[in-house]
C-alpha cells in the first residue's frame, strides 16, 4: 500500500496472497514441492520495482561455466545482493521487507523449517541462455523466482519459463539428463506479476528451456534462495576454519541474510 499523501509504497508483499498459500498443501505437491502465484507482491509495487531495476552494465557475465555431472552451462548475467550497495530505493525496501519477519516466518512454515536465511540475486539471460535440468545443492532448501518480464519487454514465445520436471524418481541427481528424458514437465506462468516458490528434495529437478530473443533484450529474474539457519553448525564450521587457518565466513556466507 502507498502512504497516505505519498508516493511511498509502505510494504511490497501482498499478506492475502501468502496466507492463501498453505503450508501442508504446498509440501504434498509432486513430483516435489511448488506454487506459482500471481501477485504476491503488491500490483502497485511491483509496477514500481520494475521503473526500477538495476542497469545491466551492474551485473557480470557468468558464460561458459561448467557444472558438476557434466551438466551445461548456466549462462546469465548476475548480481548479487548486498546490503548497502547502490540500489534505487524501492528495491533497497523490497529486500529489507523480505528480510523481515512475515516473509521469514512464511517462508519457515512452508517448508517446515525452525529458521531460514537469505541470499538475493539478479538473473538476466540473453538470446541462447537456458538453465540445463539440474536439482539444487544440498545447502538450499528451496527459492521463490519473481519474473521481471512484462509484454513491454517481451514477447511470451520467447521462452524464459522456469520448468518443473518429473523425473519418476527415475534419475540420479548426479547425472546431466536432457528435458526429453523427463515423463512429465509443468512450465510456470511467467507473465503479470508471477513468481514460482519451490522447496528442494533429492528429485527437484528443473530448468530453462533455450531462449530465442533479440538482441539486448533479456529474461530477467529476481531470486531469493532459502538456506536453514542451524546456528550451532555454523558455530562448528567456524571452528574447522580457524584451526585450519582459512576465513571463518565464506563470501556466500557473508550475502546471507
Amino acid at each position: 500500500m502507498r502512504h497516505p499523501d505519498s508516493t511511498v509504497i509502505t510494504s511490497y508483499l501482498n499478506s492475502d496472497v501468502l496466507n492463501a498459500i498453505d503450508p501442508a498443501e504446498f509440501r504434498a505437491v509432486e513430483p516435489f514441492p511448488w506454487a506459482n502465484p500471481q501477485y504476491f507482491i503488491r500490483r502497485e509495487a511491483y509496477s514500481d520495482l520494475l521503473a526500477s531495476m538495476p542497469p545491466i552494465e551492474r551485473f557480470r557475465g557468468f558464460f561458459g561455466k561448467q557444472r558438476k555431472h557434466g551438466q551445461a552451462s548456466h549462462d546469465r548475467f548476475v548480481l548479487d545482493y548486498e546490503r548497502g550497495m547502490e540500489l534505487a530505493p524501492q528495491w533497497r525496501d523490497f529486500v529489507e521487507e523480505l528480510c523481515g519477519e512475515q516473509y521469514r516466518s512464511f517462508v519457515c512454515a512452508l517448508l517446515g523449517v525452525r529458521d531460514v536465511r537469505f541470499r538475493f540475486h539478479w538473473h538476466f539471460t540473453p538470446n541462447g541462455g537456458e538453465v540445463s535440468p539440474h536439482c539444487d545443492s544440498k545447502g538450499k532448501i528451496g527459492s521463490q523466482i519473481f519474473y521481471l518480464n512484462t509484454e513491454d519487454d517481451w514477447q511470451w514465445d520467447w521462452g524464459g519459463e522456469t520448468v518443473v520436471l518429473d523425473d519418476g524418481g527415475r534419475i540420479d541427481p548426479g547425472n546431466a539428463p536432457s528435458f526429453d528424458e523427463f515423463d512429465a514437465e509443468y512450465p510456470a506462468e511467467t507473465r503479470d506479476n508471477r513468481s514460482l516458490l519451490f522447496g528442494r528434495r533429492g528429485n527437484s529437478w528443473h530448468g530453462v528451456r533455450r531462449i530465442n530473443c533479440p538482441e539486448d533484450h533479456y529474461r530477467k529474474v529476481f531470486i531469493v534462495v532459502f538456506e536453514e539457519h542451524r546456528p550451532l553448525r555454523m558455530t562448528l564450521k567456524k571452528a574447522r576454519r580457524m584451526v585450519r587457518g582459512k576465513p571463518l565466513v565464506t563470501h556466500k556466507e557473508s550475502l546471507m541474510y
